[in-house]
């Protein structure tokens, strides 16, 4: 009988534990406190009195919550109101609650398993009469009630059994192996801790248009980028296309036979380094050139002086060497006025020049 009340105990515990909710609920921990009346059973030999309980405990989720609880009690043997009988004990109780999200009222049930220690006196056909017993022994707590939500603080009133797995206890006539008492209560239960809060739901992410991508990271969306393959180290025009970038030098012109850079062409190279600063990933050739006067060999030479006068002008403000392919001297191979050396006008300032190239 012991046994299959147990299990069945044990078993509805379990089958409780797996009950859930998606619903909100107060996870709080709780303090509980009840008090009552003690209905003993009659085969005790004692009377009826008043119990106490207090305990703590929490909601597992909407409908489960789980109590750890002490429990004392103090009565008188009803064979004789001289001998006095005491019982206290601990237990460890789940309650179903019948519920919604919002319900301020349910019903409930209970199962638990406890540990109760009982103290009495009883007479005995001896001198040293009456003599104590003390004993120890399982419990099942069983039972059904209502709670009531004021916020913070919840009402409960219940009622239920409790099984006192005890074949110690002194009596009068035929031993028992369990005593049922039944009882009835009502208690509180009061959260600790801040309000819950009720979780926010995360904004959605915004939603992402053309406008908002730029696939090829090359600083155009793609709603007006018309050339989505860009490769990096392109210059791209506003429509995501590269463009050609070139630098004029025009003006970068040096004086007769001569690779000293005039007032003019410092301020043409001074726009140069601008350019270049703006695009940090073009690479230019530093060319030199001379007009058609002249031996070749030498023409060649003073071409490269003056594309290394150019070239020192660039990296001595600021524009990185690995920018700058050359200095490279063509000497009087590419004119761009062709004028015969033997007449006056082979000396053309407009062939004596440094060209940036666009690489």
């Amino acid at each position: 009988m012991n046994k299959k009340l147990l299990c069945a105990a044990l078993l509805g515990g379990l089958g409780l534990a797996q009950a859930a909710s998606a619903q909100e609920f107060d996870d709080r921990w709780y303090v509980s406190g009840s008090t009552g009346i003690n209905l003993q059973d009659k085969d005790r030999g004692t009377e009826d009195g008043p119990f106490g309980t207090i305990g703590f405990g929490k909601f597992l989720n909407q409908r489960l919550s789980l109590d750890a609880e002490l429990n004392y009690q103090n009565m008188h043997k009803s064979i004789n109101n001289n001998l006095w009988w005491s019982q206290y004990g601990a237990s460890l109780d789940a309650r179903y609650h019948f519920r919604n999200a919002d319900s301020k009222w349910w019903p409930y049930l209970r199962a638990g398993l406890g540990w109760q220690r009982h103290e009495e006196e009883y007479v005995i056909p001896s001198p040293t009469s009456p003599v104590d017993h003390k004993d120890s022994n399982l419990a099942l707590n069983l039972g059904a009630g209502l709670q009531f939500d004021f916020g913070r603080t919840n009402v409960r009133a219940e009622i239920g059994t409790r099984t006192d797995f005890d074949d110690q206890q002194a009596r009068i006539g035929k031993q028992e192996n369990q005593f049922t008492d039944t009882l009835a209560s009502l208690g509180l239960t009061v959260a600790l801790g801040p309000e819950p809060v009720a979780p926010v739901a995360p904004a959605p992410a915004p939603q992402q248009t053309c406008a908002d991508m730029d696939d090829d990271g090359d600083g155009v969306n793609n709603c007006d980028d018309k050339c989505p393959g860009s490769q990096a180290g392109q210059t791209i025009g506003p429509d995501g296309c590269p463009v050609p970038v070139s630098i004029d030098l025009k003006g970068v012109n040096f004086d007769f036979d001569k690779s000293t850079l005039r007032p003019d062409a410092v301020a043409i190279l001074n726009e140069a380094v601008e350019i270049l600063k703006r695009y940090p990933d073009l690479k230019v050739e530093v060319a030199g050139h001379t007009d058609l006067c002249g031996k070749d060999d030498y023409n060649q030479k003073l071409s490269e002086r003056r594309a290394k006068a150019v070239y020192d002008y660039l990296t001595g403000n600021g524009v990185d060497a690995g920018r700058l392919s050359g200095p490279v001297g063509y000497g009087e191979s590419r004119p761009l006025e062709q004028t015969a050396q033997t007449l006056p006008g082979c000396k053309s300032e407009t062939n004596r020049r440094t060209e940036l190239n666009s690489l």
